[in-house]
């Protein structure tokens, strides 16, 4: 029997596979997380110098992949065995190899979220396509939900290859018809264009950035126009019972903003996994 047929036979072992390299891939999102945006801001930093007619001075390549991942404390570069997922940490008892300075919960935190995300996915569809499918659509909410939470900021580059993707995806509908997807993404994108440009008019203020827009046009596309109300309704559930917890407990000022984008991930990914039977269970109880 070969490892595929070993896969598709064994429904515990194609899960625990899912896992194991899942929270391979949670480490690379720990520095997707950390490096997508300061990527981004060097990006930036050379367009404004050029529009004003400066020369940039060349910086050291900075990407995903280079340098290497090193402490942000003493500059020790981390080896492989340094970098086993939720592993080394245990065995560093969270600290710097070198140094010993505390490495933040949250590596083995995302590493674990991966891992758990994504074996819900790979037990609720299975082997199949929509697996592997569905596993890209979870790993790339992942990196969104934790850099909004950072910077307040959803980078279009993954942002808008999602959303090309879901439609792609659902060219042999995958997970919904293309009418569906292509439907999806716009009202995805208009209903939160239009939340936006009412609470303007009506405040003068911002109430939420674009990117939110297109994270919920790539949600759209993925899922379809139909799982779009579940979406929305346990993103603002959540991000309601969440704001106004930091307000009474946390005493969190209630002009600070708050990032919306993890909610409308947790909204995204919760519908992916159970959207159909809450949506029924919403229509039966009206």
């Amino acid at each position: 029997m070969s490892l595929l047929q070993a896969l598709q036979a064994s429904p515990a072992l194609f899960v625990t596979a899912v896992v194991t390299m899942s929270l391979a891939i949670g480490s690379f999102l720990n520095v997707v997380i950390h490096r997508m945006p300061k990527m981004l801001e060097r990006q930036w930093r050379e367009e404004l110098a050029e529009l004003n007619g400066k020369e940039s001075t060349p910086a050291p390549r900075y990407n995903l992949m280079v340098p290497r991942s090193s402490c942000p404390s003493c500059g020790h570069q981390i080896r492989a065995i340094e970098n086993i997922p939720l592993i080394s940490y245990i065995a560093l008892s969270g600290k710097c190899a070198a140094c010993k300075a505390p490495i933040g919960m949250r590596y083995p935190f995302v590493e674990m979220l991966t891992g758990v995300l994504s074996g819900l996915v790979a037990w609720h569809y299975g082997f199949s396509w929509q697996t592997f499918a569905a596993l890209i659509f979870v790993w790339a909410m992942i990196a969104l939900a934790f850099v909004d939470l950072d910077t307040f900021f959803l980078p279009d580059d993954i942002t808008l290859p999602l959303t090309w993707a879901g439609l792609l995806v659902n060219i042999s509908a995958t997970f919904v018809d293309l009418q569906s997807a292509v439907i999806g993404a716009a009202a995805g994108y208009l209903s939160l264009w239009a939340v936006f440009w009412a609470y303007k008019l009506a405040t003068g203020k911002d109430g939420m950035g674009y990117g939110d827009f297109k994270l919920l046009a790539a949600i759209g596309a993925w899922l379809g126009w139909k799982l779009l109300p579940v979406v929305i309704l346990l993103s603002s559930l959540v991000g309601a019972i969440v704001g106004v917890s930091l307000i009474v407990f946390a005493r969190h000022g209630r002009n600070v903003p708050i990032p919306f984008g993890p909610y409308l991930v947790l909204g995204g990914v919760i519908a992916l996994l159970w959207g159909e039977p809450l949506l029924n269970y919403y229509l039966r109880t009206l």
